[in-house]
């Protein structure tokens, strides 16, 4: 068995002290906590993140692209391309195509993906409730301190 320099290899006293792994920790619990809520909407959380954010970002009629989109969402274009057109086979999405611009894919929700959204927002939105209800009197801090890591742009 090989030995690991652990007092000279890392800064922290053991992966409790590391806050990458901390995040790794909790973003893996909410994570299958919101997988196993959606599976009432027969959906996965990529599917539904980007399903909701359509919906928000076109909530007024403007027009959103696929890669605006995965701007949007910190999402790779690929996969955002892929979860896209898993939606469309559902019919919660369409993606329509303006003449002149046909590189381009343009997002909508369809009636049936809006009723979907209105599902399953309240579901995702009661796990965040009890997971962040232990931060208590701290979840206003939390946020701030999360959206602190988000890149601007």
């Amino acid at each position: 068995m090989s030995k690991i320099a652990w007092k000279t290899t890392t800064k922290f006293k053991g992966p409790e002290e590391s806050p990458g792994f901390l995040l790794w920790q909790v973003s893996s619990e909410w994570r299958r906590q919101i997988e196993s809520a959606l599976t009432q909407v027969d959906l996965t959380h990529p599917q539904f993140v980007l399903l909701a954010s359509v919906g928000w970002l076109t909530r007024e009629g403007n027009m959103v692209s696929q890669a605006e989109l995965a701007r949007h969402c910190m999402t790779d274009i690929n996969m955002t391309s892929q979860v896209l057109r898993a939606l469309e086979k559902k019919g919660l999405i369409e993606r329509i195509q303006i003449e002149g611009n046909e590189k381009s894919k343009f997002p909508r929700v369809t009636s049936k993906g809006a009723k979907i959204i209105e599902k399953a927002l309240p579901i995702v939105e009661t796990i965040d409730h009890t997971f962040f209800s232990a931060l208590g009197k701290d979840t206003s801090s939390c946020l701030q301190i999360l959206q602190k890591l988000i890149p601007k742009e």
